[in-house]
């Protein structure tokens, strides 16, 4: 496998705009479709979202993946089928594994703020599984530096557990001029969530800009010298099949 960097720009993702919701999509999702976007590596869907004071999805089914929410700026308030509940904030991981089925909302409880958030979709390694959901506050590891694992597969320590054994999620708050390296994987997605960021071999990234990494290596990530920057990074051992 020959080592790409394979940039997306902010600009370039698939836009939906609602008068409740304005979401950018990474890859083919909902009714944007193109054959040749579909995921990377095991990430099917990585949404970048704001909701509006007051609003949003209201119940609604999923089967057989693993959703996992991370908040920027706000609140969102999820409720399921199986008694689920619990109010997202920024630093507290969610994992919601929808196995065989299960039906939830997600609502911005704030009737004066919006709220922003990614929402990322990984396969399972396991279908039919019993749902099950899971939330973690971990600001106190982010706080110390560097990438902190946000979700994982591989039994980290302070991260949510995702039923996937191929893939982790790390996320960093970095200081202006921080670097970190990047994990060295088979299929890697990075993703600048805030502020903005230069990678070893892409150049400056932007707010919103993605790079999709196949067998590359482990680049280093600088934060700007500015901003810093707030990242989220899938590192991931295996493809989709065909």
């Amino acid at each position: 496998m020959t080592g790409t960097l394979d940039i997306r720009r902010a600009r370039d993702r698939f836009h939906t705009k609602i008068d409740w919701l304005d979401s950018y999509h990474s890859f083919s999702f909902s009714d944007h479709y193109d054959p040749a976007n579909t995921h990377h590596g095991l990430l099917l869907v990585s949404n970048d979202d704001l909701i509006k004071a007051g609003t949003g999805f209201r119940t609604h089914p999923h089967q057989d993946m693993e959703i996992v929410t991370w908040v920027l700026n706000g609140e969102i308030e999820h409720k399921d089928s199986a008694g689920n509940t619990g109010i997202i904030y920024p630093g507290l991981a969610q994992r919601m594994s929808a196995g065989r089925g299960i039906w939830h909302s997600e609502m911005n409880p704030r009737g004066d703020q919006d709220v922003h958030l990614v929402q990322m979709w990984v396969a399972p390694d396991t279908e039919r599984i019993t749902p099950g959901y899971e939330q973690l506050d971990i600001n106190a590891q982010l706080a110390r530096g560097g990438l902190v694992p946000i979700a994982s597969g591989r039994g980290h320590d302070a991260a949510i557990t995702i039923r996937q054994r191929g893939a982790v999620l790390w996320g960093g708050r970095l200081q202006a001029g921080e670097t970190v390296s990047i994990p060295n994987a088979p299929f890697v997605h990075v993703f600048v969530a805030k502020g903005a960021a230069d990678l070893e071999g892409s150049g400056r990234l932007e707010k919103g800009d993605a790079v999709r990494l196949t067998a590359a290596g482990g680049p280093q990530l600088t934060a700007d010298r500015q901003t810093g920057a707030e990242v989220l990074v899938w590192e991931m051992d295996k493809d989709l099949p065909l």
